[in-house]
């Protein structure tokens, strides 16, 4: 058989059974999937090749897509001022903990960037399997505030590790700025014609649909976003976890539209983006002296830092839905990997620690999804109890 016949019968059974091996062993199917693309990876039955890597690279942008279909727009505006207070105190303690860290062990300025990073990705998949509880709301709209926030980061990051703190940075700040605005004022005016014109969300999204136009549209609005983000220069997981914001913000009349799409994307694209996450992981690199010490250390302060910082909603969800919420935003796999490895690429970071953090990604979603299955059945026989 050639190789890319091993490599799709390979994934094929990977995704068939990664939920009934996940399930025999009660952990999470995303870490299962994450172990087996980097065990079968190592042993040869999965490969470099192109079309794996683009799928791989649409199932990360589908994944934004669907994290951005959690968010509502207008159940974000809606939200206390009190608790966007406390979103903002979250956010600044993450990064003023993240920058006293780096200063005090001389890491270098660009953990002050990796470390803070949020991506409410892997916050979807726990939607998924936990169901829209309170701390799962309220971690879906922090977490949205904080991946923007990272993603910019990100995106200003990016230019100056290609072009320096030149032209090349001030054009992608620029350029950045004014997609910004131009979404800021899209946002408001479709908002306006649906106020004034309600039937006109019904008529582009019909409630007796034959012809899938939800489906239409809604990859339209994800393709339209990647076009844009292209043409800018700018980071396409953006342009999705905007588009995903489209969805519930200009169409509630189709409450089962995020999960059709999630459907598909947790049945499909996604766990292919997952199983090559383990795959591009070369286990030879364990071997690398002081490798795994580094990861545990960075998993921990990751961890730690999102723990300590979540106690500003104590008074909101009680203690252990807060641990729970500080738990799930410590999972930046995708901006994680994909920050670390832009890093590497510039020279601003070493070997060692490059595979650290890949490692530490890895490290963080299996210890992290293992943790909070944990806790979710604590709370669970607790409850029991209180009956």
């Amino acid at each position: 058989m050639s190789d890319n016949t091993v490599l799709i019968i390979t994934l094929s059974l990977i995704i068939i059974f990664s939920p009934f091996i996940a399930k025999f062993l009660r952990l999470p199917t995303t870490p299962i999937e994450i172990i087996l693309g980097s065990l079968l990876g190592y042993v040869g039955f999965l490969h470099d090749e192109h079309l794996f890597n683009l799928v791989a690279e649409f199932g990360f942008l589908y994944l934004m897509f669907i994290a951005g279909t959690e968010i509502n727009l207008k159940n974000v505006v809606k939200t206390p001022a009190s608790i966007m207070k406390k979103a903002l105190i979250y956010l600044v303690l993450l990064y003023a903990f993240s920058i006293a860290f780096s200063i005090q062990f001389d890491l270098g300025k660009i953990f002050m960037v990796l470390l803070p990073l949020i991506s409410v990705g892997l916050v979807a998949s726990l939607a998924k399997e936990y169901g829209k509880t309170p701390w799962l709301s309220l971690s879906m709209t922090v977490g949205g505030i904080g991946e923007v926030a990272s993603i910019v980061i990100l995106t200003i990051t990016s230019a100056a590790l290609k072009s320096g703190f030149g032209l090349g940075l001030f054009q992608t700040i620029m350029a950045l700025l004014a997609f910004l605005l131009f979404m800021f004022i899209l946002f408001r005016s479709m908002q306006l014609i649906f106020w004034w014109f309600p039937k006109v969300a019904i008529a582009l999204m019909p409630h007796e649909d034959k012809a899938e136009q939800d489906i239409r549209l809604s990859m339209g609005i994800f393709f339209l976003l990647l076009g844009a983000m292209l043409f800018l220069h700018l980071e396409l997981a953006f342009g999705a976890f905007l588009a995903g914001i489209f969805i519930p913000t200009f169409f509630e009349h189709k409450h089962e539209l995020p999960e059709k799409l999630a459907s598909f994307g947790f049945g499909f694209l996604i766990p292919i983006f997952f199983i090559h996450i383990g795959s591009s992981f070369n286990l030879d690199a364990l071997l690398i002296n002081g490798l795994i010490k580094e990861a545990f250390i960075i998993t921990v302060v990751m961890i730690v830092m999102r723990l300590f910082a979540s106690l500003v909603f104590l008074k909101e969800l009680g203690l252990v839905d807060t641990v729970l919420l500080g738990l799930s935003h410590s999972m930046p796999l995708t901006l994680l990997i994909a920050m670390a490895t832009l890093a590497y690429t510039a020279n601003s970071i070493d070997k060692l620690h490059y595979y650290a953090f890949i490692l530490a990604a890895l490290f963080q979603v299996i210890s992290v999804m293992i943790v909070i299955k944990l806790v979710n059945i604590y709370k669970s026989k607790k409850e029991q109890r209180s009956l």
